[in-house]
C-alpha cells in the first residue's frame, strides 16, 4: 500500500511540475514581441517627393514618406538648398506643429515650399533641390542629402523662398 502512495504522489509531483513547465512556456511564447524603438527620420528610411500644387500659386509640397521597417520622428523641418545656394532656405517659425510628427510605416509627412514672392529678390531657375532631415535639437541634421526631381526638371525661386516645419497633412503644410 505504501508503493501505491508513493507512486501515487510521485505522479501527482510529476504531473504538477510537467503542467507548470507547460503553462510557463505558453506564458513565454504568448507574450508580445517589444516594439522596436523609433528613430529620427532621414534620406535612408524615408522616400522623399516634391510636386507642383494648384494652391496657394509658387508653392510645392514636399513629401516624406517612411519606406523603413520602424516608426520615425519627423523632426522640425527640413533643410533645403536649391542648386548651390549659399544658406538653407528660410523656416516659417509660425507653422511649428504642436507635437513632433511621427510616421509608423507608409505614413507620410508633408511640408509647404514658398518658391518665389512679389517681394523677393534675385529669382532664378532651380534645377535641383536637396532635403536633409533635421536631428532633434534642430542643430543639425540627420543622414544624407536626398535630391527628389523638381517639377518640370526646374523651379522659379527667389529670396522670399521658405520651408514649413513637417506637417501630419498636406493642407497643414500648404497652409503657409
Amino acid at each position: 500500500m505504501r508503493t501505491n502512495r508513493r507512486t501515487a504522489a510521485a505522479l501527482v509531483t510529476l504531473t504538477a511540475a510537467l503542467s507548470l513547465t507547460t503553462l510557463a512556456g505558453t506564458a513565454t511564447a504568448a507574450a508580445p514581441a517589444k516594439a522596436a524603438a523609433p528613430v529620427a527620420c532621414s534620406a535612408a528610411t524615408t522616400k522623399v517627393t516634391v510636386k507642383q500644387v494648384d494652391r496657394p500659386i509658387n508653392h510645392l509640397l514636399l513629401t516624406a514618406k517612411n519606406t523603413g521597417t520602424k516608426t520615425c520622428y519627423a523632426y522640425n523641418a527640413p533643410y533645403l538648398r536649391f542648386d548651390e545656394a549659399q544658406s538653407a532656405t528660410q523656416v516659417v517659425q509660425d507653422s511649428r506643429p504642436q507635437a513632433v510628427v511621427t510616421l509608423k510605416p507608409g505614413q507620410s509627412a508633408y511640408a509647404g515650399i514658398g518658391t518665389s514672392s512679389p517681394e523677393g529678390e534675385d529669382g532664378y531657375d532651380a534645377k535641383k533641390l536637396g532635403v536633409l532631415f533635421s536631428n532633434r535639437a534642430a542643430n543639425g541634421s540627420v543622414g544624407s542629402t536626398t535630391h527628389p526631381k523638381l517639377p518640370g526638371g526646374s523651379v522659379y525661386v527667389d529670396s522670399s523662398a521658405f520651408v514649413t516645419y513637417w506637417q501630419s497633412t498636406a493642407a497643414d503644410a500648404l497652409h503657409w
